[in-house]
């Protein structure tokens, strides 16, 4: 598990920087977009897992996407820091059109016959596939729901905070704006996707709880953002410096 927090903390870092660097170079969100949807596509197939998260004898169980959804939320609060809401609200829109064309083309895997030698048995391997990719349906109409109640809610809550704070403290409105949204999240997905399957209290706290982690520990890199946009923080400026120097 710590070998998996580790890889974590050194994916949301890379793709940061990334994505801010972009920001920073060509004042566009593009990029960020682009990471937005492959995020939210991700989430929906890592969805169907519940993973164990437990801590000692403290039990936590949750879908295994807790762990991408941090991110998307993180990218919208970028967005909507450096582009404002109107352009954060397009990007879910967006978004959400994508995974209605996913969908789709699950739904066209699903209804088109096996070849005769896929799978060994291909009686077997459809029902697996059906099986897998039938919950992701469930699983994609619930994360519709309850992405376009939150990620909208998200946007607003940053973009009043940041006019309370007036643009001051962006630990406030980073973390007051996404634990509001993330529980809410939890209660509408899990219920949805899940209710009548099993007890799903557990797999809600569960959910809620390691989303309030992650969700807490992407905070520093929202800084790191803000800072490779404004130019306070310059991680390729002397790498950029010595390669000046070699061709001068």
């Amino acid at each position: 598990m710590w070998l998996v927090l580790l890889i974590w903390i050194i994916v949301i870092f890379v793709a940061t920087v990334f994505i801010s660097q972009y920001i920073k170079m060509h004042q566009r969100e593009d990029v960020a977009v682009a990471f937005y949807i492959l995020f939210i596509t991700m989430s929906q197939i890592l969805a169907a897992k519940i993973g164990d998260f437990s801590i000692g004898s403290f039990q936590i169980t949750a879908p295994v996407a807790v762990l991408i959804f941090p991110f998307t939320f993180q990218i919208t609060d970028m967005v909507n820091e450096n582009f404002g809401q109107r352009k954060t609200h397009r990007m879910i829109f967006i978004a959400f059109i994508t995974q209605i064309i996913m969908l789709i083309f699950i739904w066209f895997s699903i209804e088109i016959p096996p070849a005769s030698f896929w799978g060994g048995d291909p009686a077997t391997a459809q029902q697996f596939w059906l099986n897998f990719f039938g919950s992701t349906v469930r699983i994609t109409a619930a994360s519709w729901i309850a992405f376009l109640i939150t990620e909208n809610l998200d946007a607003l809550l940053y973009a009043k905070f940041k006019q309370l704070t007036k643009g001051k403290n962006l630990w406030l409105r980073n973390i007051f704006s996404d634990i509001p949204t993330l529980a809410l999240d939890s209660l509408i997905f899990v219920s949805i996707a899940f209710g009548g399957l099993f007890d799903i209290w557990l797999v809600i706290w569960g959910q809620i709880l390691t989303k309030w982690f992650f969700g807490v520990i992407d905070t520093p890199f929202m800084y790191l953002s803000r800072g490779i946009v404004s130019g306070k923080v310059n991680l390729f400026g002397s790498l950029l410096d010595k390669k000046k120097e070699r061709i001068d």
